[in-house]
């Protein structure tokens, strides 16, 4: 009897999959620090911000039109409001860490 007919790629488990040309990869290699993290997705939020402004430049200039300029100012709102919310919470975990006796 089958439950579930949903059945998992289980090659995202594998240990093969961190063998690259034959070597493994250094933990170094397969993981990414939490501070590359957090500069490639403030990176993102500062190019919502970029792609904001130059559709704006272009509704100006006529190339654009005023649905693509407001939907372009909202993400870029929406994506800094999160970036901000999660910097917050950063900042209380990193409060309340400090507040923990060892």
């Amino acid at each position: 009897m089958i439950v579930n007919k949903y059945i998992p790629n289980m090659r995202v488990f594998q240990q093969d999959l961190l063998v690259s040309n034959g070597e493994a990869k250094t933990e170094k290699e397969e993981g990414t620090s939490f501070g590359q993290v957090l500069k490639s997705e403030l990176q993102k939020v500062n190019d919502k911000q970029i792609v904001s402004d130059n559709t704006i430049e272009g509704y100006i200039k006529g190339e654009k039109d005023v649905h693509e300029v407001m939907v372009a100012g909202e993400e870029a709102k929406l994506s800094l409001e999160l970036a901000i919310q999660i910097r917050n919470k950063l900042i209380n975990v990193y409060e309340e860490f400090n507040r923990m006796q060892v």
